[in-house]
């Protein structure tokens, strides 16, 4: 399936700054449908003079008229000039009579959506709202304030003032639907209607009474506990003077609220404040922060536990007076070094995926005694990237590097001046890594069966999956070749 700048791209009429705009307005798709009980379908123009669908949100608490995806369909005839009508003219435009869709009776509603630039406000696409009215019955208190502010929504549509670019955007996770709970303020701040759920979820935090004809900051001062540190956006929030989001806490209880402005041609006529009770999502938020935290502090004491087993190899490696002993625990040292690099960078973040180009800078650095050698003058550069890694992929990859960059300085320029180069390309679906020396080549053109090589194989074959390949270059020096495909991570469960 497309996505909606896909499909706004595709028609060639819209620039960057619509595209954003009709993004937000999309993801509050959901909150049209709910609050106008109704499907709410945003179309934009094509270039032969039609329309086609780019998002579609179906209501909560209403049938919904189209069962099958509609994003992608251009719009139907019944309804083409309907939605041409307001794109041109710019006003809402309702159906003149009921609109029959597979046999079910509907109400149609097609609003402009404008974005003012400058002192214009042009049309970039339409809203329509299509009402099932098979299912009409005597509306409560409650959906008509529903309908009321879907209502004032829409006008703000036609208007350029909904969606609102100042507020900032926030996670989607545990953010209130109409049907979780809706404050309905006047210019004044007073509670005009709340709903069941909404009034229940202040009850949780410790308020008792009716909110309905109640200033919605006095009651949320009442509830605050004293000597209590808040958000400072909340004063604005409960006041309903800003498009903002934030949490009221009280006797255990975390309750989430996003204010949206209401206002007639610029001039502000009320809010809307839709809540949800957010007490679970938010213990298990500060669950999962804790978890991380101690994840990375593991990652930090392994980290350092390598380092220390590294510092002890060295001590080791200088006392020993037996040259084969001390270039061995030389190479442990590096090895373990190396997969010290790994944890440290991963005790840096939340997450358990590594920037391994970061990783492979620092890895870099592990091999410069090795360069600084008697009689060995070796330069060291990598070209490309490798991308973010997951941790299981990024250790025996550095420690496979680590080996061959290393194997080049001490066998591939042993005793002369040259280059070793690594060539990082990433793809799709693949990763290939290429580390070069401008040595004398292999011997013969036989690989090596020491434990360097041993361990090369086991990580990148083993563990890795992929293939490993040595050759000399035409004329001098040696190339391998490491080629690790993408697609056997996520085949693995391991999604990168």
């Amino acid at each position: 399936m497309s996505t909606l700048s896909d499909l706004v791209y595709a028609q060639g009429r819209s620039s960057e700054d619509d595209v954003e705009w009709l993004h937000r307005l999309a993801g509050d798709g959901q909150l049209l449908a709910d609050l106008a009980f109704a499907d709410i379908v945003l179309w934009v123009p094509t270039s032969d003079d039609s329309f086609v669908a780019v998002a579609h949100a179906r209501p909560s608490g209403a049938a919904t008229l189209f069962y099958r995806d509609i994003v992608g369909d251009r719009v139907r005839p019944q309804w083409r000039t309907q939605v041409r009508d307001a794109f041109q003219s710019g006003r809402i435009v309702d159906s003149a009579s009921p609109d029959w869709f597979e046999e079910t009776p509907t109400r149609v509603r097609a609003v402009p959506v404008a974005r003012r630039t400058g002192g214009q406000l042009p049309a970039i696409g339409v809203v329509t709202r299509h009402t099932n009215l098979g299912e009409a019955r005597t509306p409560s208190r409650q959906q008509i304030t529903f309908n009321d502010c879907a209502d004032d929504l829409f006008g703000m549509i036609a208007s350029g003032e909904f969606p609102d670019l100042t507020a900032p955007t926030s996670p989607r996770r545990g953010a209130p639907r109409a049907s979780d709970g809706l404050i309905r303020l006047d210019v004044d701040g007073v509670t005009t209607f709340a709903s069941p759920n909404a009034l229940s979820a202040f009850n949780r935090l410790g308020f008792d009474d009716e909110l309905e004809g109640e200033s919605l900051v006095e009651v949320v001062t009442q509830i605050l506990p004293a000597k209590r540190q808040f958000d400072e956006s909340l004063p604005v929030v409960v006041t309903g003077r800003a498009p903002w989001r934030t949490d009221l806490e009280a006797r255990g209880v975390t309750v989430s609220l996003r204010t949206i402005p209401l206002r007639d041609h610029g001039t502000r006529i009320g809010a809307i404040v839709l809540c949800r009770d957010v007490t679970e999502i938010r213990h298990q938020e500060q669950e999962l922060i804790t978890k991380d935290a101690t994840i990375r502090e593991i990652h930090h004491r392994v980290k350092n536990n390598l380092q220390t087993v590294a510092s002890l190899l060295r001590i080791q490696a200088r006392r020993s007076h037996s040259e084969e002993a001390r270039d061995a625990l030389t190479q442990a040292m590096r090895r373990v070094s190396a997969i010290a690099v790994v944890h440290d960078t991963l005790s840096e973040g939340l997450a358990q995926n590594v920037d391994f180009d970061e990783v492979f800078d620092r890895v870099l650095k592990l091999v410069a005694e090795v360069a600084a050698a008697p009689n060995t003058r070796a330069r060291t550069h990598s070209t490309g990237r490798f991308g973010t890694l997951p941790s299981e992929y990024a250790t025996p990859l550095a420690l496979a590097l680590t080996e061959l960059v290393t194997n080049a300085v001490e066998h591939g320029l042993a005793g002369q001046e040259g280059d070793v180069e690594i060539v990082a390309e990433r793809s799709d679906d693949r990763l290939e890594v290429r580390v070069r020396d401008t040595g004398s080549g292999l011997p013969e053109g036989q690989v090596g069966r020491g434990l360097g090589t041993q361990i090369v194989r086991t990580l990148i074959q083993g563990e890795l999956g992929g293939t490993i390949d040595w050759h000399t270059i035409m004329g001098s020096g040696t190339e391998v070749t490491i080629d690790i495909p993408l697609r056997y991570i996520v085949d693995a469960g391991r999604s990168i």
